[in-house]
């Protein structure tokens, strides 16, 4: 394993920047070019997913809400609990200002996506709807572009493995049961081998069930988690009000900090920063068009704006409250990085009992995001082959959840890296070569909701 971690961190500086410049500079375009409309209707953008502009008669399988909670689930959760982490352990409190400004980057390439996914939509060999970047691509820029569809799908057949959250679920486990040695487990890799067929076997039962099946489980479970979470961490800032201040303030002078220790100086700062935002939101990614694109929803623009909610919900307000809790209980200081930090965090500012209560909602978010993340590969695989053949991915899918439990984290966490990286290229390509098309129905549905028509 250790040649193999070798190979892909050889790889990972050549993907830096040109995922530095379409997600910033692509970001920063779309900002300006859309005159900030996304931002300027956030208003309606909580309406419509409150579902009071749901039209039962549009096509889909889901309602907005549904997509919504679905593509939140696979963001929601250890991206920010545990790579939050990571990314303070990499480059000190002043990177999470960088995810604040890759975030409300990515909400507007969000917006953007969201609404090429409704724009833009076609059917599996099995004559069922899909939309994301492999169809926005082929659909929109025309067969010449289909090489950037089958690499993007290519890259997810791996970027959307569950290792991550596999590892992550496993440190938290050991972290807090400490397990002893018994007749069935001697020894810590049996333990984590356990676990890995634990999560293999509750995600089979969901996931071969297919996409409604999976969003009705996150839609259940996302909303409920997420307000447990935020309770939390909001009971913590309250309980140590004194120090919240300064731990913004750290985070807003380290982030100027031109003299960091972290790989690379400053610019390796704010890398960090965008990756692990990246991975927080997956803002420019093109998985959550996956499933807005099968929302029951025919305005563009309208699925757009629920898009847009996920990075505002998963990075400012859940990544800034952990980050907040990482730097007030100095946890940041201590050796151990990932949930390992963040538990440490919470079991300093809650009494003793924060490390079990994190567990909890750390096992919720952990399968609520391995169920929606086997659903993209399987897109991926049936983009490059058949829906029958697709759903083969979720075999795959369940043997990689065994072997992350018992994986490091720095292969874990190079090898979404790369992965995600490479999948930014051509998603962000598509969504800024069609960006006039998401102008001109977004101007259009703008226009028909100030005169009562939406």
């Amino acid at each position: 394993m250790d040649a193999i971690n070798d190979f892909i961190s050889s790889l990972l500086p050549y993907t830096e920047w040109p995922m530095f410049i379409l997600l910033i500079g692509g970001g920063l375009f779309l900002a300006f070019y859309s005159k900030f409309a996304p931002f300027r209707h956030f208003g309606h953008a909580i309406a419509v997913v409150s579902g009071k502009y749901d039209d039962k008669n549009a096509k889909g399988d889901v309602s907005s809400f549904q997509a919504l909670s679905a593509a939140v689930a696979a963001t929601v959760g250890l991206g920010n609990i545990s790579g939050v982490a990571i990314a303070i352990h990499d480059g000190g409190p002043g990177v999470v200002f960088w995810i604040w400004m890759t975030a409300l980057l990515g909400m507007g390439i969000k917006f953007y996506s969201g609404s090429l996914a409704i724009m833009y939509r076609g059917t599996d060999s099995e004559g069922k709807m899909q939309g994301g970047p492999m169809f926005y691509i082929t659909q929109g820029m025309g067969k010449w572009a289909k090489p950037m569809a089958i690499f993007f799908s290519v890259c997810g057949l791996f970027g959307f493995l569950g290792v991550f959250t596999a590892n992550q679920f496993t440190e938290a486990f050991m972290g807090v049961v400490e397990p002893q040695e018994t007749i069935w487990a001697t020894s810590e890799y049996n333990w984590k081998l356990g676990i890995g067929f634990f999560l293999a076997i509750i995600t089979s039962i969901v996931i071969f069930g297919g996409l409604t099946k999976i969003a009705k489980v996150a839609s259940a479970i996302v909303p409920f988690m997420v307000g447990i979470y935020l309770l939390a961490v909001i009971f913590v800032m309250a309980s140590h009000a004194d120090e919240v201040f300064p731990a913004l303030k750290m985070i807003l002078v380290e982030a100027w900090n031109f003299d960091t220790m972290v790989t690379g100086g400053f610019w390796g700062l704010v890398i960090v920063g965008v990756r692990r935002a990246m991975f927080s939101n997956e803002a420019g990614l093109g998985s959550a068009p996956m499933y807005h694109g099968q929302s029951r929803n025919d305005e563009p623009a309208k699925e757009g704006l629920v898009a847009m909610l996920g990075p505002f919900i998963d990075t400012i307000l859940v990544c800034t409250f952990t980050a907040v809790v990482i730097i007030l209980s100095g946890a940041y200081l201590e050796e151990g990085s990932g949930i390992v930090m963040t538990m440490s965090a919470f079991e300093t500012t809650l009494y003793g009992i924060g490390d079990i209560l994190l567990m909890v909602i750390v096992a919720a978010f952990a399968l609520s995001t391995l169920f929606t993340y086997s659903y993209y590969g399987v897109k991926s695989l049936s983009f490059l082959t058949n829906a029958k053949i697709g759903k083969w991915y979720n075999v795959f899918f369940i043997i990689m959840i065994v072997f992350a439990a018992i994986a490091s984290l720095k292969l874990v966490k190079n090898l979404i890296d790369l992965s995600y990286a490479l999948m930014v290229i051509p998603n962000m390509i598509a969504v800024l070569y069609l960006s006039p098309k998401v102008n001109a129905a977004s101007k259009q549905y703008f226009e028909k909701r100030k005169k009562g028509g939406a």
